[in-house]
């Protein structure tokens, strides 16, 4: 067999006969590594092609179902994968050490066994001892069809997978599991690359629905390449500081359902438990009567979430401001400062900005523009923002307040925890005009009108 050395980029998978400095594909520096590569023996080819031989057929011939879901028993992870498990499908879920991966997926094993399927657990970084362990602190070591395997070899886990013909299975993790056939070391673009293929290629052929678990580097990408993320059907991050109780499970891409949906997830000694009111739950803390401090209504998918807004303005001791933002864009947050200062006249030139979203949750919705400039402004000038007041709207270079959508969710969730009013957008009050609930609605049409308005009062 021959063998020849090549360069692989660590980030993208982009290979070279000689060693880069900076990847010409991802533009990343000192990402590239030596790897020995070998082709693949005809012996191996034709092998892998027996056991994954499909011929091809007329579309019009291929009989479409209604797909079947296999519900994992966990509510947040099903409404995040579109509703359950689609059988065939790969799912890979990320996130940094300690936030829960390897937890969550003992529990969907314990879950699933008790609907009759037959899961295999393959543990590359454990023993089946402390896996067992682990299993039996969640509740999910007494199970009569939860096999668990320490195994890291990729052909004695095909070979597992083709004798058991389980309906789940999990890697647990994809970096160290390595097929024989390659001279680079486990966790390499080679091997990430060839052991996600062989087993999505597994999973399609026997219908074997398959989690990948995959870490994360430093800088917030699954350690190795990105590669994985073309290869699988859904791609599952969890977000959240491990030293936090809350998680957050986000689809990042899914081929059965929305990539809008998140679960909301609490760590505790038992595992993770299902937080049923996320609103409530970030909201539980807020201080009263503090400046700088705003609720605004934000849309995950088809579920609206309540979230606290702070501020902090302060005046720089230096001779350049400083703009910082937690769970907010900090572009958004810098063209918010500029409205404030342009249209409002705001003299923050001179000042220290500091934005978080409390809960540790990240936010994109541009709903909740009209809140943090509130909540600038409040803590700018240390007024409060008047209470029970949930403020939504979108904010334009102009100064204007541009429409939300789905206005309707937003206004029903303040009202369900109990809030007064609703400052929102003047364009969406057309189609609350024979509203009968108990939330007051204010409509505004400028920052300055809402500004008046959320910090003081006036109509």
């Amino acid at each position: 067999m021959k063998v020849k050395t090549v360069f692989n980029c660590q980030k993208c998978g982009y290979q070279s006969p000689k060693w880069l400095g900076r990847c010409p594909d991802c533009q990343a520096w000192n990402s590239f590594v030596e790897e020995d590569y070998s082709l693949p023996s005809s012996g191996r080819a034709k092998e892998r092609t027996a056991l994954y031989k499909d011929e091809p057929v007329l579309l019009k011939d291929v009989q479409v179902t209604e797909e079947s879901r296999l519900k994992t028993g966990i509510t947040e992870l099903d409404r995040v994968l579109g509703g359950g498990i689609v059988k065939g499908s790969v799912v890979l879920i990320g996130g940094d050490p300690g936030v829960g991966k390897s937890t969550i997926s003992l529990q969907v094993s314990n879950q699933l066994t008790r609907k009759d399927a037959k899961v295999l657990y393959v543990s590359g970084e454990e023993s089946v001892h402390q896996t067992k362990m682990r299993a039996k602190r969640l509740g999910a070591h007494d199970s009569d069809s939860l096999y668990i395997v320490n195994q890291t070899d990729l052909s004695l886990i095909l070979e597992y997978i083709n004798n058991l013909k389980p309906d789940v299975v999990i890697i647990d993790s994809i970096q160290v599991v390595f097929d024989p056939q390659i001279s680079s070391s486990a966790g390499s673009v080679s091997q990430v690359r060839e052991c996600a293929g062989m087993l999505t290629q597994l999973a399609k052929t026997s219908g074997t629905s398959i989690f990948i678990i995959g870490h994360v580097t430093k800088e917030g990408t699954l350690a190795g390449p990105r590669l994985l993320e073309h290869i699988v059907d859904t791609v599952l991050y969890f977000e959240g500081d491990r030293f936090s109780i809350y998680r957050i499970l986000r689809a990042v891409k899914n081929r059965f359902g929305s990539t809008n949906e998140i679960g909301v997830f609490e760590m505790r000694a038992e595992g993770l438990g299902e937080v049923k009111n996320p609103s409530e739950i970030f909201l539980s803390e807020r201080p009263k009567d503090v400046s700088g401090s705003v609720v605004t209504s934000v849309l995950e998918g088809s579920r609206p979430l309540l979230v606290e807004i702070q501020s902090l303005v302060s005046r720089s001791n230096f001779g350049y401001a400083r703009r910082r933002s937690q769970g907010f864009d900090f572009n958004r947050l810098s063209l918010l400062v500029a409205v404030l200062e342009k249209r409002i006249g705001l003299a923050l030139e001179a000042e220290d900005i500091f934005v978080n979203v409390a809960g540790g949750i990240k936010i994109e919705d541009p709903a909740a523009d009209l809140a943090v400039a509130i909540a600038i402004a409040s803590a700018f000038k240390e007024e409060t923002v008047i209470a029970d007041t949930v403020i939504l709207g979108e904010v334009g270079l102009a100064g204007e307040i541009r429409s939300i959508s789905q206005g309707a969710l937003r206004i029903n969730e303040a009202e369900k925890l109990g809030f007064k009013r609703v400052i929102f957008p003047k364009n969406n009050y057309k189609a609350f005009k024979d509203y009968k609930g108990a939330v007051e609605l204010i409509p505004v049409a400028t920052l300055k009108e809402g500004l008046d308005i959320g910090l003081g009062g006036k109509r």
